[in-house]
């Protein structure tokens, strides 16, 4: 499938966003970047990049973004985190997706990506997560993920042409939220979560935008979803230490019981309300560390695509060289 229109990115602000829109920029793509309104508009800008501010709230505000021929789509705008109550994740989430893939059908889009979560699949039941297995989320956020999936399985089946993919935890340079931040910046983590035995899959940021645009060009993959991960696991412990060896900061070397993590989650979290903020220890992520956290991603490398950054090591042994000053 071949694009000659303008290619729309939703959340384009974002951290996977920001990282997907310098992708198609590298790519020759014509792209038309959008969020929610703001003054600072300098990384588009830099990048000549056309910016449409729009709410995925408000629907008198979208028309504009398909005018003068879109004919591709990735949907990454969402709320990503575990604090925000259902009710206020619901009309970005999942009534946002109504509204967007409504125009996008009216518009006659050649192809429709949306970049959903592996939080859709809920708590880990001892195998690998598989893109047909159950989707039983155990959170306000797997479920708003999950519904607003449901909103675009439906809109397939009205004959939007899309492709559904399911990243896990996205870790690389700019990334300040979620659990990725933990392998993509200094960090403050003074112990390891319980006996950090539990395996992780991760994905970094330049895998996400590549795998999207390179799944946007397959007419097979219409219909289908695709878990987005890389190839090795390592445990919580490893990571943590490749991280601090990565940034330069201690290591942690104490183990911290997850029953007292989840205490002091809550109190962080209590704390962080009251300020208005997300905290950096969210309550509901703890829940996913008392297991692995293991994506399959056999389904994505069986269409062709190559993974970027493949192993988790050698990935955070390229983000160390990006860290090191010229000369050293």
């Amino acid at each position: 499938m071949a694009y000659t229109g303008i290619t729309l990115v939703t959340g384009a602000a974002g951290f996977m966003g920001s990282h997907l829109v310098e992708h198609l920029v590298s790519l020759g793509v014509r792209v038309r970047a959008t969020a929610r309104p703001r003054r600072d508009t300098s990384f588009f800008d830099r990048l000549g990049v056309e910016y449409v501010p729009a709410d995925l709230t408000k629907p008198e505000t979208l028309p504009p973004l398909f005018a003068g021929g879109v004919d591709r789509v990735f949907h990454l705008g969402a709320i990503c985190n575990f604090s925000t109550p259902y009710e206020q994740l619901e009309p970005t989430n999942v009534s946002g997706v109504e509204h967007l893939t409504g125009l996008a059908l009216k518009a006659h889009v050649k192809r429709y990506v949306h970049v959903g979560s592996t939080s859709v699949y809920g708590p880990y039941r001892g195998i690998p997560f598989r893109e047909d297995g159950p989707r039983s989320p155990q959170d306000d956020y797997g479920r708003s993920k999950r519904n607003g999936e449901d909103v675009v399985w439906r809109r397939v089946k009205e004959g939007l042409p899309a492709v559904i993919t399911r990243p896990c935890t996205v870790y690389g340079p700019r990334c300040a939220d979620g659990a990725g931040k933990a392998f993509s910046r200094p960090s403050s983590i003074a112990a390891i979560p319980g006996h950090g035995r539990q395996r992780l899959s991760n994905i970094r940021a330049e895998d996400v935008a590549a795998a999207v645009e390179y799944l946007s060009h397959r007419d097979d993959a219409v219909g289908q979803a695709y878990n987005i991960a890389e190839d090795t696991y390592p445990t919580v412990e490893e990571a943590l230490i490749l991280a601090a060896e990565t940034f330069g900061t201690k290591p942690p070397s104490l183990h911290l019981p997850l029953g007292l993590l989840k205490i002091v989650a809550r109190v962080d979290g209590r704390l962080s309300a009251r300020r208005g903020r997300i905290p950096d220890l969210e309550y509901d992520a703890v829940r996913y560390l008392y297991d692995d956290y293991i994506v399959d991603n056999t389904k994505l490398k069986t269409t062709g695509y190559r993974l970027i950054y493949p192993d988790f090591r050698t990935s955070m042994e390229q983000l160390k060289t990006c860290q090191m000053p010229a000369g050293d």
